[in-house]
């Protein structure tokens, strides 16, 4: 792997990990258009760490209090409530992942299924951007708001469907206000990119790893940190001002392209 090639998965991983236009369908995009090669377990468990410290960076003070309650160092009955919903949205999707692996796993291998499922997350985003925000927060929050936004972060598994654009719409949707629907959205995503990277960890640990060169590791991980906490600002200053729908294009747009690329590429 060279410098630029990881410079370059390093910035799409942060960005799109983020951003409500889909993580794994711009790996597949990126792999099966652009001619980049996958990057290799190591790489991929490195840049999965930097996006996930890039949550732990935004998200410090908040995740603080989560784990001091977790560890009963504190009597924050928010963040206990907080916690005990974040264990129930991992629930479905835990049970999705398990359930339907060999499937999702599948769908990695074909372009078409991911520039159709943009353009369903465009819909998505277009549609719940037109809702107005309710007023729940996290004091008001019931299991089962947790468990659907689990479920909507169950099913964005399928490369194309955008994870942070499914569980913010999911959120929106039961009548949790802005601020909740992202923080709920981010502290959610916290035990799927660590499972992820844990996943990938033991398989690298099986395989030993590649023979790559520290330097193009080591500034991929710094740039999925970097553009990570970029996405994540950037993702929650367009949400309050409801603006949501500036997604929607992209991902139509994207989607249409990678339609149409399949299909000439069938003629």
């Amino acid at each position: 792997m060279t410098v630029w090639e990881a410079l370059f998965l390093g910035l799409v991983q942060g960005i799109t990990e983020f951003l409500p236009v889909s993580s794994s369908g711009h790996l597949v995009i990126t792999q099966f258009l652009l001619g980049v090669k996958e990057p290799g377990i190591t790489f991929e468990v490195l840049v999965h760490f930097g996006t996930l410290c890039s949550i732990l960076w935004v998200f410090f003070p908040d995740i603080k209090k989560l784990a001091a309650a977790a560890l009963f160092l504190n009597n924050d009955k928010a963040s206990r409530k907080m916690l005990f919903l974040i264990i129930m949205g991992c629930i479905p999707t835990a049970v999705i992942g398990l359930a339907f692996q060999p499937f999702f796993v599948s769908l990695f291998s074909s372009v078409l299924t991911v520039g159709i499922m943009l353009l369903v997350t465009g819909s998505i985003l277009w549609l719940i951007n037109m809702k107005v925000p309710g007023r729940k927060t996290v004091e008001k929050m019931k299991v089962s708001d947790a468990l659907i936004v689990g479920l909507f972060q169950g099913f964005a598994i399928i490369p194309g469907i955008s994870r942070s654009g499914s569980t913010i719409s999911a959120a929106l949707f039961r009548e949790l206000n802005r601020e909740t629907a992202i923080r709920y959205s981010f502290f959610l995503s916290l035990p799927a990119i660590l499972g992820a990277t844990l996943l990938e960890g033991r398989e690298l640990l099986s395989s030993g790893p590649e023979n790559i060169s520290v330097i193009p590791l080591a500034l991929g991980t710094a740039v999925a940190f970097v553009s990570g906490i970029f996405a994540i600002r950037t993702l929650i200053r367009i949400l309050n001002t409801g603006n949501l729908h500036y997604f929607s294009y992209y991902c139509w747009m994207v989607g249409s392209l990678v339609i149409l690329w399949q299909v000439v590429q069938w003629g």
